[in-house]
């Protein structure tokens, strides 16, 4: 029997707000524990909340972004339940009216353009951390992330695979980095996602049952935790057993999700409007103000770049993936620099470069319009494309002028053809058989005399001259 995955995943992002989502509280990491909170977040009677009309924007701004319908009137919910990092015992999150319904945004798998539904985006606040690991046998919490202010971006059960997963979870990381409502770091947990995962038949329109896989915190781990869980499942039933509803946590170390607890529903949370915040009616006028506020998304700038600088998808495709990169790139084709040259040089060199140090483009010591002007010494034949190479590694470590880079090196290309020509003759008398086999048809060999001539030279001869010199030459 073929078996088809069904998988929606549900997103959570840290909003970067400079404080929490209904009190004054800083959201900065690593801070000391429970040096972040007060009366307000970890639930002191007789307190109230103030909602951060900063996160309400966030998640505006999000959902046009991801084409939502953003409501009208909206409203908090208590989400009930107990557990360690808890303070007040119940999470305010959204319930029966979120923020923002029925969007979708578009990913490209393998060459084809799937739509991924979202159900909607709610506002909610983070819980504490409980710490286990290194404390003497004892748990701890740290409660500076309690109140912390997230969206959550719950997809429709669209996606189909693995791949399909993490491709739709870069997507949304890009989208919410371009519109500077989340920073994306998985690492430290302002990005997650747990997967919803089910099985079914081939052709059968109705859903398996389905398991919640939680603690998923990289792009590898979703693809990861997603096929072990699709295969983990297929066997389940083959072997006539059947799948329970439940949650389970991906084990990276093991490679495998492991049960957690039975997967509840929305009834066992007990959800009812909060009574300390007041409905959210949204003024049309504020949301058309942040709609004309937003910036350039990656589908517009990828199109974009596709169509007025003539690049290949590919090219598109990796250089909108970062706003920051993005905008690098067009800097550089401002200042002079060709853009398929530019684009060649960015996801190359630079790219590789940046990786080794695991750095971002905002740390790079050399400026767009560096690039521009090295590109224009190959452009006017003053260095070779080679010497280029040794150009850019100096640029990148000194961050100085490719032009200074070059006078101080002496890298200027020689375009002399006399200057050639003496080089060419003398390895041609000291290479004799090699000259006899090329005249006799061995056309491989031209590598080996451009190679010669390039070392007596130290790779500033002219490549052009230096081809068209040998041909004659040994003709």
């Amino acid at each position: 029997m073929r078996w088809e995955a069904v998988i929606g995943l549900e997103v959570h992002a840290q909003m970067l707000t400079e404080t929490k989502i209904f009190c004054g509280c800083s959201t900065r990491f690593g801070a000391e524990p429970n040096t972040q909170t007060c009366q307000v977040c970890i639930g002191m009677p007789g307190v109230l909340p103030v909602l951060n009309r900063k996160a309400l924007e966030f998640a505006i701004r999000t959902g046009i972004a991801t084409n939502c319908a953003i409501s009208g009137y909206s409203r908090f919910a208590r989400k009930n339940y107990f557990y360690p990092d808890l303070p007040k015992g119940y999470q305010i999150s959204q319930y029966e009216h979120p923020i923002c319904e029925h969007g979708h945004i578009e990913i490209v798998v393998d060459g084809e353009v799937r739509r991924i539904g979202i159900t909607r985006i709610h506002m909610e606040e983070d819980a504490g951390k409980n710490i286990h690991e290194g404390t003497g046998g004892y748990s701890y919490v740290d409660l500076n992330r309690t109140g912390v202010p997230l969206m959550e971006i719950v997809s429709e059960p669209d996606i189909r695979s693995p791949k399909e997963a993490a491709e739709y979870m870069r997507k949304l990381r890009s989208i919410v980095r371009y519109l500077g409502v989340c920073d994306g770091n998985l690492e430290q947990g302002s990005l997650r996602c747990d997967a919803n995962v089910s099985v079914r038949p081939f052709g059968q329109q109705e859903f398996g049952t389905r398991a919640e896989v939680k603690n998923i915190n990289s792009f590898r781990y979703v693809e990861k935790a997603i096929e072990y869980e699709i295969k983990r499942q297929i066997k389940v039933i083959e072997d006539g057993e059947k799948i329970v509803q439940e949650t389970r946590l991906w084990d990276a170390n093991k490679g495998i999700t492991e049960s957690m607890r039975s997967k509840e529903e929305a009834h066992d949370y007990r959800y009812f409007p909060d009574p300390d915040l007041v409905p959210i009616t949204v003024d049309r006028k504020w949301v058309d103000e942040i709609r004309a506020s937003l910036p350039e998304l990656p589908d517009a700038k990828r199109h974009r770049f596709v169509s007025n600088y003539g690049l290949p998808e590919y090219d598109a495709d990796l250089l909108t993936s970062e706003r920051s990169l993005a905008e690098w790139f067009e800097e550089a084709v401002r200042a002079g620099a060709q853009a398929k040259a530019a684009s060649n040089w960015i996801m190359g060199d630079l790219t590789k470069l940046l990786n080794e140090e695991n750095r971002s483009i905002n740390e790079c010591q050399i400026r767009p319009a560096q690039l521009a002007g090295m590109l224009q010494l190959v452009d006017k034949g003053t260095i070779s494309g080679k010497i280029a190479k040794t150009v850019f590694d100096e640029m990148y470590k000194t961050g100085k002028d490719a032009e200074t880079i070059v006078k101080e090196k002496g890298l200027i290309q020689i375009s002399d053809s006399s200057e050639i020509e003496k080089v060419i003759d003398d390895i041609i008398v000291k290479s004799p058989k090699e000259a006899e086999r090329f005249r006799a048809g061995d056309e491989k060999l031209l590598g080996f005399f451009v190679g010669q001539a390039m070392k007596a030279m130290k790779g500033k001869a002219n490549p052009q001259i230096l081809n068209e010199l040998l041909r004659k030459k040994l003709s």
